[in-house]
């Protein structure tokens, strides 16, 4: 199984940027998959998640950030609107057959990308 994260980079207060993760070696369709992320010296914290029909989002996040998948390509997107300062940190795509109340902590996750960071400047 392999994840491959890519599109992070430096963007300033009120950007966007559109984090990619191309997932293998698993049946895609049948797997939560996730965001989380990690800033320096903190927990890795959930971020969203999808399977199928339903999204999940971090509180932090709403309003802001949307999870989608192409399960043709085989990929899961993060798109991230109106970027704060506190949005910094190295981001990892993630999948998973937790149920959803379970889903919040990164011990519930089975596979993990390599991780992308997110820099937002003021």
């Amino acid at each position: 199984v392999q994840l491959q994260a890519s599109g992070g980079g430096l963007v300033q207060v009120g950007g966007s940027l559109r984090l990619s993760c191309v997932v293998s070696g698993l049946t895609f369709s049948t797997y939560r998959l996730g965001w989380f992320r990690q800033a320096p010296g903190k927990e890795r914290e959930f971020v969203t998640s999808i399977r199928t029909g339903d999204k999940y989002y971090a509180d932090s996040v709403k309003g802001r950030f949307a999870i989608s998948k192409d399960n043709a390509k085989r990929t899961v997107y993060l798109q991230m609107n109106g970027l704060k300062p506190e949005d910094t940190a190295v981001y990892y795509c993630a999948a998973g057959r937790s149920i959803v109340s379970s889903q919040y902590s990164q011990y519930n996750w089975q596979y993990w990308g390599q991780g992308t960071q997110v820099t937002v400047s003021s």
